[in-house]
């Protein structure tokens, strides 16, 4: 049976935009409107980075002092943790982002978020493999973090589409060797360690690294849950209590080189490859009750699991310079592969069996694999008293998934296959797409940006084990528009809006109705439509009390939600799959203020202020209206106790969020490090992650059926020791990017379709396609 499924949309700004050309580039910026003397708009004048590409940021630090007009940029190097911490962990110091110790990660109180590497989306990235791979990348692998509330046309919508955080490597262009080398200890057996280095010299440059990583957080939970009967009002209950262990092994390396033709053409190549290991013991105890509180149900589920993740890219790209001056030309091929297998064995011990009788004892065998292939050309010149961009991009993502369920008998230990619960299913995505882009300065205090992008989706969906097909074909137009206005030498406005799609994945289109565990199940929606998101921005910099300040309104709105629906498909199962169930917005006033309180002391504080509201349609036909106010921040304090010796604390709050049936509590950690400078090169390092143990994931799901809270707890209280010794160039102050005359080095290892080109200027720098 094949299924067609077609549908467009066309904002109403798209003609206004499209007569005002389109959108400024990913790697083309436009900071401050040119002064009367100054150089022509064509020739930009910004701060230049260690990786050749010149970019204009606020930073947590206060080390790079404006915004770039789409985007804001945070410099994620001055959080002195980096040398033994992860990229989630990074990432939990950039304003109003959270990662869970789960590697959940949301924005703005949102989960619809792409994070690309250096511009570009990568398969370790996607679905569930991005938690993981954010806990393996090595924190000391980062240049800064891109916040993009409001992508410009360059960006794409693969990859689910909404804002994006774009995680910047380190590169390094200096000529000559230099290298840094860590490792570290943690409690509870918990270790890592990193070798990275760079070699430039002539036309040519190299770069490449290892790390190795042995890390994870146990936990433990508590489900409560009460199903309520439509009929008379009446309660059964259970409750469901687990624990489980287990820490994860990741080795990843990787190696680039490029070489300049001569003065305007530069190539580059790029491979990587890193492997992880995901192994755990759990156990699930299940407490049910009846209306009249009798027990219907009391037993334990022993769960051990073993699996692994591979994940590989490489990387070709083509730069080449025109005969005008910032005339440039850039063509770029990405490959990149995750494969994640893992077999679960089950075992049941009984107290008192269930209506349902006997569980047999069971295993399941779980393969998927996400193939990306990203093929991009850009042009960029200084045409029509402005900056022109033209570019397209054809990317290409494969998602294959398995199930293979055995019921085992637990006497005799024979398997039989269960047809019931076992499946196979494929997604194919293909993506074609356009875009056109303007930017100029209008006057001394005005500067604008405008775009248009242009995406054709054909999407074909191939459940194997019941051989249904769909396939869904549409066109979007997508535009965008940013301005600035310059106040004063100090003072600056920015408006921002864009129109996003918010695509559903592989998992939410698959409609096998998946088991989690006796209690839980879920399944996918062949028939969603991506969500559409318009967004607007408007933002304040100045400087209050010696100290850089943004002040940023915005507002969300989303029609198509894609949301979370739970409903009972018996007495004690509950099913959870997705929906496009209604309408949802959000909006509040984001802030920041970074910089120095005292001559050693550094301030670095960020908040979120957000209402969130949401319109659904429940399963029994009513209509129902969540609203919830909240509060986020992020608190950093570096203080250079000595001429050796730094101590940091950072508080990290996150505040109630929205889903799609409830709500999800507020949390709140604090972490504690200590660095102490040996020698020029050498610095030891004490960091202690969650002191108090607070971190927890809380939600509560309150519907005409179902009453439910959920909390998972985690061993978050860890403390690593460990080294850092930089090696390479010059010694003392004079080193480049140096916390106490220590240099940034190069990146090291990131995984596929993330480590950084070496030098000669082949990075593609902080920007899009």
């Amino acid at each position: 049976m094949t299924t067609h499924y077609r549908y467009a949309r066309y904002s109403a700004g798209s003609l206004m935009i499209i007569l005002c050309c389109a959108h400024a580039a990913a790697q083309t910026q436009l900071t401050q409107p040119a002064k009367a003397d100054a150089q022509p708009a064509t020739v930009k004048k910004e701060v230049p980075a260690e990786n050749g590409a010149a970019i204009a940021s606020v930073t947590v630090a206060a080390e790079r002092p404006t915004n770039r007009i789409d985007r804001q940029v945070y410099d994620v190097k001055s959080d002195i943790a980096t040398s033994n911490s992860s990229a989630a962990d990074a990432l939990n110091n950039v304003p109003s982002v959270n990662v869970d110790p789960d590697g959940s990660l949301t924005l703005r109180g949102s989960s619809n978020v792409q994070v690309y590497i250096d511009g570009k989306p990568s398969a370790m990235l996607q679905g569930d493999n991005r938690g993981p791979a954010l806990q393996a990348i090595p924190a000391d692998d980062l240049d800064s973090v891109e916040v993009i509330n409001n992508p410009g046309a360059q960006f794409g919508n693969e990859g689910g589409g909404g804002p994006i955080i774009n995680l910047v490597m380190k590169r390094s262009r200096r000529p000559g060797g230099f290298g840094v080398v860590n490792a570290n200890a943690g409690t509870a057996g918990r270790y890592n360690s990193a070798l990275s280095g760079t070699y430039n010299e002539g036309p040519w440059g190299f770069q490449g690294g290892m790390n190795v990583r042995h890390d994870g957080r146990n936990s433990i939970g508590e489900t409560v849950r009460d199903r309520i009967d439509p009929r008379d009002g009446s309660l059964s209950h259970s409750d469901q209590q687990s624990q489980s262990n287990g820490l994860n092994e990741n080795a990843a390396m990787n190696a680039g080189v490029t070489y300049n033709l001569g003065a305007n053409d530069t190539l580059g190549a790029q491979v990587a490859y890193s492997h992880r290991t995901n192994n755990a013991h759990s156990s699930d105890n299940y407490l049910s009750t009846d209306a009249e509180g009798a027990v219907t149900g009391d037993y334990l589920r022993s769960t051990v699991r073993e699996g692994e993740s591979k994940n590989y890219s490489w990387t070709g790209r083509w730069d080449h310079k025109g005969a005008l001056p910032g005339e440039t030309f850039k063509m770029d091929l990405r490959t990149s592969s995750a494969t994640n297998d893992y077999d679960s064995t089950y075992r049941n011990n009984y107290v008192v069996l269930p209506p349902s009788g006997s569980l047999q004892d069971s295993s399941q065998k779980n393969r998927g694999k996400t193939e990306i292939i990203d093929y991009t050309g850009d042009y960029e010149a200084p045409l029509f008293g402005g900056v022109t961009k033209l570019g397209y991009k054809i990317v290409q993502t494969r998602n294959d998934s398995s199930i293979d369920y055995t019921n085992i008998d637990p006497i005799t230990q024979e398997g039989s296959p269960n047809a019931l619960r076992s499946n196979a299913f494929n997604l194919k995505e293909t993506i074609y797409a356009a875009y056109g882009s303007y930017q100029m300065h209008l006057n001394e205090q005005w500067g604008v940006m405008a775009g248009l992008r242009a995406e054709h989706t054909v999407m074909d969906i191939d459940q194997l084990t019941s051989q249904v097909t769909a396939s869904n074909t549409y066109t979007n137009l997508i535009p965008s528009f940013f301005a600035t206005y310059k106040l004063d030498e100090k003072s600056t406005l920015r408006f921002a809006y864009a129109h996003r799609l918010r695509r559903p994945n592989a998992q939410d289109l698959n409609p096998f109705v998946a088991y989690r565990d006796e209690l839980n199940v879920s399944s996918g929606n062949p028939k969603l439509k991506p969500a559409q998101t318009d967004s607007f921005e408007l933002g304040y910099e100045t400087h209050m009390f010696g100290l850089e300040t943004n002040l940023r309104g915005y507002f969300r709105d989303e029609t198509d939600s894609i949301l979370d629906r739970k409903y009972f498909i018996s007495n004690t199962v509950l099913l959870t799959t997705r929906e496009n169930a209604g309408t949802t917005h959000s909006g509040g006033m984001e802030f920041t203020m970074t910089g120095k309180l005292l001559p050693t002391l550094t301030l670095n504080l960020s908040g979120n202020v957000a209402r969130f509201g949401q319109n659904v349609i429940e399963m029994n036909g009513d209509q129902t209206r969540r609203t919830a106010s909240s509060l986020s921040g992020r608190l950093r304090l570096n203080w250079q106790a000595t001429s050796t010796d730094m101590l940091q604390a950072a508080v990290q709050a996150t505040g109630k969020m929205l889903t799609g049936q409830g709500y999800r509590e507020p949390n709140t950690t604090l972490n504690l490090t200590w660095r102490h400078a040996l020698t020029p090169q050498l610095a030891l390092m004490v960091n202690a992650t969650d002191v108090f143990n607070t971190n927890k994931i809380a939600t509560v799901t309150d519907t005409y059926a179902l009453r439910e809270q959920t909390m998972r707890r985690f061993d978050g209280r860890i403390i690593y020791v460990g080294l850092s010794y930089r090696f390479g160039g010059t010694s003392g102050m004079h080193r480049e990017g140096g916390q106490d005359g220590h240099p940034r080095g190069p990146g090291g290892m990131h995984g596929p379709g993330v480590g950084p080109p070496p030098g000669g200027g082949m990075g593609p720098g902080p920007g899009g396609d």
